[in-house]
Parts: structure tokens; C-alpha cells; sequence
């Protein structure tokens, strides 16, 4: 496990000790800078997609007024080489992006300003499929003749597929090699690395916010990864878990690890949640994965919001955690 892993796995251990005692910048590395400073590997093209509302879209030109409605997206295009002229609140707040000064903030994602995104005259308009407010944007997009497509990247595949249109359009292959075939060898390495044990370990993931817990299967993005990496997700076998978080159950399977993803900013107030929720129950200190200091708050920045070029860091994460002596 690399250094900065290290860090990150001790500090999720002591967040966690701590609260049942008591009951980055997101850019391309240095190379793809440099990269970038040099002409393209070829001309800026076009892109014809599908998107995730089964639009049909083409772009025959690379878009120079770009606004993006999720902060991910928007470090995707920007992965690509391209640049935005807007974005929603959290490209800051959560994705630390480097901005240029003159770039609008266009409210949030769930609070999108239309008035703000008409106004800066976009060329293209990234939005969520899977956020109700910016769905309910198309026809408004539609009838200001604006271009728009909306995305959904829930894993690396669809972030690769992405990646690559952007690329396309931004005519720069050299960064869809860095920041997209790099990434993919470093996952078909974690996933061989997986596929080569002869025993892997059960979990339980849960996902922890300031007023509840839930299990999760394999409809996230932690779940989807710990399901490449052979890991047992007792969720997935327990359906019921997914409604109703039984310790009955959990205690029946006792998992190997249990692994946790915050949503929200109140990571205290999420941790109570499973402290009062499972931590109360006086079987819980008996199972294996807590008596072994296998209860594991993943970052958020590999497990919470979409890692793009950090795909590969997220399957090393976990993989050297599901096969430490391999």
C-alpha cells in the first residue's frame, strides 16, 4: 500500500475509534500539464452519443463556451483539455477544481441558475441525468437552441467512454492515454490481482448520513468496485439488508470488513448515525470486522464523488485491503 493510502487508511480508523469512543485539488498531473502545453495529437474533431437519456447528440466542432452542471463533468472536460465558463457550486466546494477567475458560478446541482446559463451564451451544456432540477432543463435548453447532452458516469467504463468523446472533440489523444488507457491497466491489474485468490473475504457496506444508515449492493460506486475485486457483499445475498439494516442478519454472516461511504458534509453527525443505529447493540463490538479494526471509512474523493482519472487509485485502495499479503 502506497504511502498516501497509508494516511488515508489510518486516518479513516481514527475517525472511527474516536466517534464510538465518544457514543484535493482535482487536476492532471504534471506530466498531462506538460502534455498540454504541446500542440495536439491531432485536429479537434466531432462527437456523435448517446446519452444517458437516450438522446441523440453530434458536435462537429469543439465547443468553446462550455457550462457544466456537475462538478465531475466539468473535471472531465477538463481532463480532456477543454475548458468551462461555468460550472455548479460543488466544482469548488467538493471538487477543489482550478478555475479561472472569470468563470460564472451557475448555482448548485440541484439549483441550477437557467437565467445565468442562457446568459453566458454556452456552446454546450454538460447536465445529470440522474439529478431531477437539470433533467427538467432540456426543453428549456431545447427551445433556446442551446446544445446539451446529459451524462451519467457510475463507473470507469462509462467515464472511459466519456472521456473519449471529450477527447475527440478537444483532439487531444495523448491526454485520453494518461488519464483514461493508464487508469485501465492500473484496474485490470488490481482486478487480475483479485481474481487470483483462491479465498475472498465477505463484506458489509454501508452508506452513512446525518439522519440514517443503509446497506448498499452493488448500485454505487464502492459496491460496484468490491464486486470487480471478488469481494462476498452480504447485501447482495440479503436483499431484506437493503431495507431494513438488520444486526440479526449481520451477526448471522459476521463479515470480514465493513466498509462505510458519508454523504453530506457532517461526516460526526453520519458517524453517530451508525453508532446509534449498530453501535448500540451489545453484539456489535463482537464482530470479527470490528474486533480486527476492519471497519473502514473510505475517502470520499476515491468513493463518494466520481474519481475519474482516480479509478485506478480506487481499485488499489480497496484491493489492498481485501489482499494485504499479496
Amino acid at each position: 500500500m502506497t504511502k498516501k493510502k497509508v494516511i488515508a487508511f489510518a486516518l479513516a480508523l481514527s475517525l472511527t475509534a474516536s466517534m464510538f469512543a465518544a457514543c484535493g485539488k482535482a487536476a492532471p498531473s504534471s506530466s498531462a500539464s506538460s502534455a498540454a502545453q504541446q500542440s495536439s495529437s491531432q485536429a479537434a474533431g466531432s462527437w456523435s452519443y448517446t446519452d444517458a437519456l437516450g438522446r441523440q447528440v453530434k458536435i462537429d466542432t469543439m465547443p468553446q463556451r462550455v457550462v457544466s452542471l456537475y462538478g465531475s463533468f466539468a473535471e472531465c472536460w477538463m481532463l480532456a483539455g477543454g475548458k468551462v465558463i461555468g460550472a455548479t457550486d460543488d466544482a469548488v466546494k467538493e471538487r477543489d477544481l482550478d478555475l479561472d477567475d472569470d468563470v460564472t458560478i451557475v448555482g448548485t446541482v440541484k439549483e441550477p441558475n437557467l437565467e445565468q446559463i442562457i446568459a453566458l451564451t454556452p456552446d454546450l451544456v454538460i447536465l445529470s441525468a440522474d439529478i431531477a432540477p437539470q433533467v427538467q432543463l432540456d426543453t428549456a435548453l431545447t427551445e433556446a437552441k442551446i446544445p446539451h447532452i446529459y451524462l451519467r458516469m457510475d463507473d470507469y467504463h462509462s467515464y472511459l467512454e466519456v472521456l473519449r468523446g471529450f477527447c475527440d472533440l478537444t483532439g487531444r489523444d495523448d491526454l485520453y492515454a494518461e488519464n483514461g488507457i493508464e487508469m485501465e491497466e492500473e484496474i485490470n491489474e488490481a482486478m487480475e490481482r483479485a481474481k487470483a485468490q483462491t479465498e475472498h473475504p465477505s463484506v458489509l457496506l454501508l452508506r452513512a448520513f446525518s439522519s440514517g444508515v443503509k446497506a448498499k449492493a452493488e448500485d454505487n460506486l464502492a459496491g460496484i468496485i468490491l464486486k470487480d475485486l471478488g469481494a462476498d457483499n452480504i447485501a447482495s445475498r440479503h436483499e431484506s439488508l437493503l431495507e431494513d439494516l438488520s444486526m440479526e442478519t449481520i451477526i448471522a454472516e459476521d463479515p470480514d470488513f465493513i466498509f462505510v461511504t458519508i454523504m453530506g458534509t457532517d461526516d460526526e453527525a453520519a458517524m453517530k448515525s451508525i453508532a446509534d443505529t449498530l453501535g448500540s447493540n451489545p453484539a456489535w463490538k463482537d464482530l470479527s470486522a470490528v474486533k480486527n479494526n476492519r471497519f473502514i471509512v473510505l475517502p470520499k474523493e476515491l468513493f463518494h464523488y466520481k474519481p475519474n482519472e482516480k479509478w485506478g487509485d480506487s481499485y488499489e485502495y480497496l484491493v489492498d485491503i481485501l489482499y494485504p499479503n499479496e
